[in-house]
């Protein structure tokens, strides 16, 4: 530590911790509502959401139903209504969801993915079709249907991108358009 002549911290010295003191104390996180998850704020900050939450996620009922939520100081987070995840402000800060939610299957999704997967076979194949990866995943979430009567919301959502992406192979089959429809009711 530098000192003046009379042993004392130099002005330079204390603005220059105090500057760092308010960078490093973050504005902090509001949030309204929390229904899971993780927050951290703060030095050494970290927050993880790791869980498995089975269902559909509880119906947000807007804006209304929200308590207010005041502004985060300078560099903060504010958030209103937050359902899984996380959420890390300040110094050092570090957020991970790796958190799965898990939906049970209705049995129109566990008939379309089947009868999807048995036309597969059936097409005309070229390289690079998409086809192999999506029999990957209509496999996954069949299996995964057939174990537990659930499928992972992430992975409905990887199958409904691929089916919806474009893939002129599948695109005019009714059991792809009712595999999509039944991951849009469930998933909302």
């Amino acid at each position: 530590m530098t000192t003046d002549r009379s042993g004392r911290e130099t002005d330079e010295q204390r603005d220059g911790a105090g500057e760092a003191a308010a960078r490093d104390a973050g504005g902090g996180v509001s949030i309204g509502r929390l229904t899971g998850g993780a927050v951290a704020s703060g030095h050494g900050s970290s927050a993880e959401d790791r869980s498995e939450r089975i269902g559909s996620p509880p119906a947000d009922d807007g804006p209304a139903g929200a308590p207010a939520v005041p502004p985060p100081g300078a560099g903060g987070i504010s958030v209103g209504s937050m359902t899984g995840g996380a959420v890390a402000a300040g110094r050092e800060s570090r957020a991970v969801d790796a958190s799965r939610q898990l939906i049970s299957a209705s049995p129109e999704l566990a008939t379309a993915v089947r009868l999807l997967r048995a036309q597969l076979p059936l097409l005309t194949r070229s390289e690079d079709d998409g086809i192999d990866e999506l029999d990957g995943e209509l496999a996954d979430v069949a299996g995964e249907i057939d174990r537990t009567g659930q499928a992972e919301r992430g992975r409905l959502e990887r199958l409904r991108a691929l089916l919806t992406g474009g893939s002129a192979a599948v695109g005019g089959l009714a059991s792809a358009f009712a595999v999509v429809q039944a991951i849009v009711q469930l998933l909302g």
